[in-house]
């Protein structure tokens, strides 16, 4: 193919989900797109490095764009550092609320079509897995070049099982790379799902899509002109700070949510105006929905078990062990998950790992906080792990990477005491600024306005002790602060 002129192929990556039926691990403020299941790095992070392996002499790939949650924003931008060597050029669209990817889609257009060009969007679940990187960038450069001849492109997944969980598309094999696309079916029962499995020209749908830019917006207006109008108006509102764009957030509540598939694609097989085209990928595909999905895509010994962390294994066989911060013993379990973490630990048939969203469910019913946040809660500036409690007093292990700094701030209710384990804290107390280093301490008298920071270069570890009446995250007030909090 002439590279005279290149195919401009824009990624995508829709990260906004939550990830309930993989909890305790996955959390609301910490979900399974920012978990590292294996390897060491995320599945945010193998989606974007899968993105950028796209490039060759006739494609020429930007930097992503990232559409996620505004409380998720700072975890994007600390995860796209790891992986682009400290700095990344990437856009990072802000939902103030989840409308599903109908319209976080239309705003990855919009916003492409903001620098005068027509790119090929890929577009991306953050929360998928491959186990064959090579053939997964064939297929999506099939795709690209599909679609950059005006084609709606899905990458459709070869049943390997009769699975009930996901949705198909029926392809027509005409012998092109990019199969025609003749219906799409909903989830089906076990007997349809067998059925699917032995025809052999039907192809789950990996929810991974390829298209120009300008054909999507067509098509959204042509099929859902009131979300079209809706996320343009809430697009029009928007506000930009450094990587962070923001939609208009009043005008992004009265968007109606709906997905790509129920928005457009369903509509489109058997007409004339709209070409939709499959390209089937054979990569190891997984959409990681369960921990039974987790199991099947492990390493398992001989028995069929597979383990993370610190886990012994006795007369067990296809189970699944996930620890996370101590030792897990396991005897005479079949067909079982059980994963640890350092607030909760879950065991579960494995048969019935979508059952896991009804015990977030309850949680979220008993405003228990274990849905929302770990015991470890990563900030913008670093982190902090409740290490102990009892009344009136709490323990904090706190990390402050380097040059950064908490916000500005005083507690209502609690009085606070520091003591630096490493690094180098500045602390402001008062009136006071202190420099602190290894085995110094400060006591911060209630209502006292007061700040920590790191000036080093290296990260700043703090034990810190609170007593009073209240010692709630909420019992905070922000003078100044460098993250945009109120």
């Amino acid at each position: 193919m002439s590279t005279s002129n290149p195919i401009l192929v824009q990624p995508v990556i829709i990260a906004g989900g939550s990830g309930t039926r993989l909890w305790p691990l996955s959390r609301a403020m910490y979900p399974k797109q920012f978990l590292v299941l294996q390897g060491n790095r995320s599945l945010f992070q193998q989606a974007a490095g899968r993105l950028a392996d796209l490039a060759c002499e006739d494609l020429t790939v930007t930097a992503p764009t990232v559409v996620g949650n505004e409380e998720h924003r700072f975890l994007v931008l600390d995860q796209l550092r790891e992986v682009a060597g400290g700095q990344t050029a990437a856009k990072v669209l802000l939902e103030p609320s989840g409308r599903n990817t109908a319209p976080a889609m239309t705003l990855a257009a919009l916003q492409a079509g903001e620098q005068g060009a027509d790119p090929v969007l890929v577009v991306t679940p953050a929360d998928q897995t491959v186990t064959d990187e090579a053939a997964f960038t064939e297929a999506v450069r099939q795709a690209v070049r599909a679609a950059a001849g005006g084609a709606f492109v899905i990458l459709g997944i070869r049943p390997d099982r009769p699975e009930t969980g996901f949705g198909y598309i029926r392809a027509d094999d005409t012998g092109e790379a990019a199969h025609k696309v003749l219906q799409f079916v909903e989830k089906p029962d076990r007997a349809t799902a067998e059925r699917y499995l032995a025809a052999g020209s039907y192809f789950w749908n990996s929810g991974m899509f390829v298209v120009r830019a300008s054909v999507w917006l067509r098509a959204l207006q042509q099929f859902r002109p009131d979300i079209a109008a809706a996320t343009q108006a809430a697009w029009a509102a928007r506000s930009a700070d450094a990587s962070f764009v923001r939609p208009g957030k009043a005008e992004f509540a009265q968007i109606p949510a709906e997905s790509v598939d129920y928005a457009v694609l369903e509509k489109c097989p058997g007409r004339a105006d709209v070409e939709i085209r499959m390209v089937p990928l054979q990569a190891g595909w997984s959409d990681l929905g369960a921990w039974d999905a987790v199991w099947q895509v492990s390493d398992k010994d001989g028995a069929g078990n597979a383990t993370v962390g610190d886990a012994l294994m006795r007369d067990c066989s296809d189970t699944l062990v996930h620890a996370t911060s101590r030792l897990v013993g396991a005897v005479g379990l079949d067909n079982v998950v059980v994963v640890e973490t350092s607030d909760a630990v879950l065991v579960a048939d494995r048969s019935r790992s979508q059952d896991v969203k009804h015990i977030v469910g309850e949680l979220q019913q008993r405003s228990r906080g274990e849905h929302t946040l770990h015991r470890k809660v990563h900030r913008p500036w670093g982190w902090y792990d409740s290490i102990d409690a009892g009344p009136r007093f709490q323990v904090k292990r706190i990390l402050v990477k380097p040059g950064a700094s908490l916000s500005l701030q005083k507690h209502h209710h609690r009085a606070e005491h520091w003591i630096v384990v490493s690094g180098t804290a500045e602390v402001t107390n008062g009136d006071q600024v202190l420099t602190l280093t290894e085995n110094q301490s400060t006591y911060i008298p209630l209502g006292q306005v007061h700040r920590l920071a790191n000036p080093g270069k290296m990260p700043l570890e703090i034990i810190e002790v609170q007593s009073g009446s209240y010692l709630g995250e909420d019992d905070i007030v922000r003078f100044e602060d460098t993250y945009g909090r109120g």
